[in-house]
């Protein structure tokens, strides 16, 4: 009968590299220019030849022949087992690839290597590129970070009914071989029902092969089961069979030869138009490898995200672990040295995560720190675009997802801050008032001037021979790249910056403490358990520590609101002034060089209020449940009954308040939300949702490393990086209009 060619039969086939996105190419490799096309035909090209659509059957499913001959590489199906879990499987346009660089090793089919050429192929890059496979040794490894376990694969051929998991890959080879030569040439069934798989009782084996453990018996052609030669099952079998069953029906599992849907060059992943480098925080000493699993996780959340909501783009974002911490000798083995033995595992886990803390803190290991994390991100960057070349073209984008310490030693590397040059101002500083502070004599005077002077002139020198320099030789820039957005999370950012002495001001713009020159966009997420994140917007904006962040929209929530068409919403008018800081702190005028401030309302705070409350006495514990009760109504965006019934005397109490505390009134409409004078042009601080059983002191041990998995976070970082890409379909459509 003639039939088609098959890909196992094509060995001299060549493919190009698979990162460009390139299409595979056959040749017969027997023929002239002619015989070129005959194998797999492009997805991408209209040249005549084979397709795999052809093969298909008219209902679906996977494609049946007119007799039994080798499978073809559409097929086989490759898989890969990650965490000694199931087996997955490559998606068809991986799989196709594996498959090829087998049989060019001179595996399956007809395939045999070429003369003068060696046996070995390069590794097939997969997962969109995040993988390698090593054909030659059957295992996988990642391309952008370290990981001592390689995954292994399995080249697939004969699968269980129902699951679709393959055989083990010495059985399944096993009972290939067997088919091959029992049944190769003949008919196949033309009444085939892939959904269906009843076994015909009564039907003998007309053919049987015996596995290590198993046997198989082959009813037909098509009808193919596994049996265990367990004694168990022997037993169960016998029993069985003389109450009537069949031995198929009692304990036979049915194979199907060939994966349930064909692979095909259509089945690759988009492009990858933004790549998102996250950045770990303290304890990567302490759990090496952790930061590669919360990638992971983030990664499998942001991926269901896309599916469901970015699913028409045909782009998508990629995660990148940045794992700088293990790579770096620090002070070696000295702290271990020097802690005692008693309570170790204690002493050990601080070692190994608090301790980075004071690391960066150390003008002698603080650079080691930045200069790692710079150099990961560098090469990181520099890997990605060698192995895809069209990232920059078509203008890729860049974004940093940093957590913890992380995001204190990112902010660094951006702006180029320097302690060494913050203590040098200092020290002028303290020179200038000591000569103007100091009684000295007239000689040490003179002598103190000319010192002045004389480093006052030093310093002018080497400013106007670093300007040289910079005008002859371009410094490189720090990062290879321009930062998109910077999301910080679970984040002490805020109290860094406060100690480095950084102050509100009276413009709104995110360039009083990240220009946008360096980054685009700077986003604050937290949860508000987290003891480790501050806010950030009370750093630009004073009176900003009274509105509440913007809450995070929820992953499942019908047509949310755009955060840029959100609100201020006013945390709480007033606060009862439960010791006597409060009442002094209410006292203070503020300066007229910030913005006017209210006693501030620390939100989620009524439990604390109740004891505050509890210690001043009976007459206060009516006032702790009533803030207690308006803590709870108060954050919503609409204005409740408890609201309305006393916005007579709240308002008229609450203007008396800001009076007499010097503070003038601050505006604010009766819906809750805030309209100041001076707003924020974009806001940072994003709040998480708190579940509704959720409790605050188990949150506050949990909160910290919950980020990772956050359906929440996923959508909403996707929600801006996709920003631009959304937006521009809706240009296009109304400038067409």
């Amino acid at each position: 009968l003639p039939r088609e060619p098959s890909l196992s039969e094509e060995a001299g086939g060549c493919f190009d590299s698979a990162e460009t996105g390139a299409s595979l190419r056959y040749s017969t490799g027997t023929g002239g220019e002619g015989s070129e096309g005959a194998g797999l035909a492009s997805s991408e090209s209209g040249d005549s030849g084979f397709s795999l659509a052809d093969r298909r059957r008219p209902g679906g499913g996977r494609p049946r022949y007119e007799v039994v001959r080798e499978l073809g590489a559409e097929e086989v199906r490759w898989f890969y087992r990650e965490d000694r879990k199931t087996w997955k499987p490559f998606i068809g346009y991986d799989s196709l690839r594996i498959e090829l660089a087998y049989r060019a090793l001179g595996h399956g089919g007809t395939a045999e290597p070429r003369e003068g050429e060696a046996a070995a192929v390069e590794p097939v890059c997969v997962r969109s590129g995040l993988y390698e496979v090593d054909v030659a040794n059957g295992e996988s490894y990642p391309v952008y970070w370290n990981q001592t376990e390689k995954i292994p694969v399995m080249r697939g051929q004969w699968f269980i009914d129902g699951t679709w998991q393959p055989l083990e890959e010495e059985e399944s080879n096993l009972i290939e071989q067997e088919h091959l030569h029992r049944f190769k040439g003949q008919q196949l069934q033309e009444s085939f029902d892939m959904e269906v798989s009843k076994p015909v009782d009564g039907k003998e084996a007309i053919h049987s092969l015996k596995l290590s453990r198993n046997h198989v018996d082959w009813h037909s052609v098509d009808e193919v089961y596994l049996y265990s030669d367990a004694t168990t099952s022997k037993i169960a079998r016998t029993v069985t069979q003389k109450l009537g069953f069949s031995k198929a029906s009692s304990s036979g599992t049915r194979l199907h030869r060939g994966y349930v849907e064909e692979a095909t060059l259509e089945d690759k992943p988009p492009q990858t138009s933004h790549i998102v480098f996250v950045v770990h925080g303290i304890g990567q000493k302490m759990d090496q490898g952790r930061i590669i699993k919360n990638t992971a996780m983030m990664r499998d959340t942001a991926r269901k995200i896309e599916e469901k909501y970015f699913s028409n783009l045909a782009t998508h974002v990629e995660f990148l672990p940045v794992e700088w911490r293990s790579k770096l000798t620090l002070d070696g083995d000295t702290v271990d040295s020097i802690t005692p033995d008693k309570v170790r595992g204690l002493r050990d886990m601080l070692n190994s995560s608090a301790m980075d803390i004071m690391y960066y803190t150390s003008p002698l290991y603080r650079d080691e720190l930045v200069k790692g994390l710079q150099q990961e991100l560098n090469r990181l960057y520099t890997l990605f675009c060698s192995r895809n070349p069209e990232f920059e073209e078509k203008g890729g984008k860049v974004s940093i997802v940093s957590h913890s310490l992380g995001c204190v030693i990112t902010y660094d590397i951006m702006i180029g801050w320097n302690p060494v040059r913050l203590y040098e101002q200092l020290l002028q500083k303290e020179e200038e008032e000591e000569l103007e502070d100091r009684w000295m004599s007239y000689e040490e005077q003179c002598l103190l001037e000319e010192l002045y002077r004389t480093k006052q002139r030093l310093r002018e020198i080497e400013e106007r021979l670093h300007g040289l320099k910079a005008s002859t030789i371009s410094k490189p820039p720090v990062l290879k790249f321009k930062v998109e957005n910077f999301f910080c999370m679970g984040s002490p950012l805020a109290v860094f910056l406060a100690l480095r002495g950084i102050r509100p001001g009276n413009s709104g713009s995110q360039d009083h403490i990240l220009p946008r020159t360096i980054c685009n966009r700077l986003l604050n997420i937290f949860h508000p358990s987290d003891p480790v994140a501050y806010r950030l917007e009370p750093l630009i904006l004073k009176h900003y520590s009274n509105i509440s962040p913007v809450q995070i929209h929820w992953y499942n929530t019908a047509n949310p609101l755009p955060y840029e068409c959100m609100k201020p919403n006013f945390l709480n008018p007033t606060k009862e002034p439960t010791s006597v800081t409060d009442s002094e702190s209410a006292s203070t005028v503020p300066s007229p060089t910030t913005s006017p401030v209210m006693v501030r309302r620390h939100y989620g705070e009524s439990i604390t209020n109740i004891g505050k409350a509890s210690i001043l006495g009976a007459a206060s514990i009516g006032k702790g449940l009533g803030g207690m009760l308006f803590s709870r109504f108060g954050r919503s965006s609409t204005t409740t009954p408890q609201t309305l019934e006393t916005g007579k005397d709240g308002a008229e109490g609450d203007d008396k308040k800001a009076t007499t505390a010097g503070t003038p009134p601050f505006p604010h409409s009766g819906s809750g939300f805030l309209e100041p004078a001076v707003e924020l042009e974009h806001r940072i601080d994003f709040e998480l949702r708190e579940g509704l059983v959720e409790s605050r002191y188990w949150s506050a041990v949990t909160s910290h490393t919950a980020y990772w998995s956050s359906l929440d976070i996923a959508l909403f970082l996707l929600t801006f990086m996709y920003k631009h890409d959304q937006e521009d379909p809706d240009k296009s459509n109304s400038d067409t209009i």
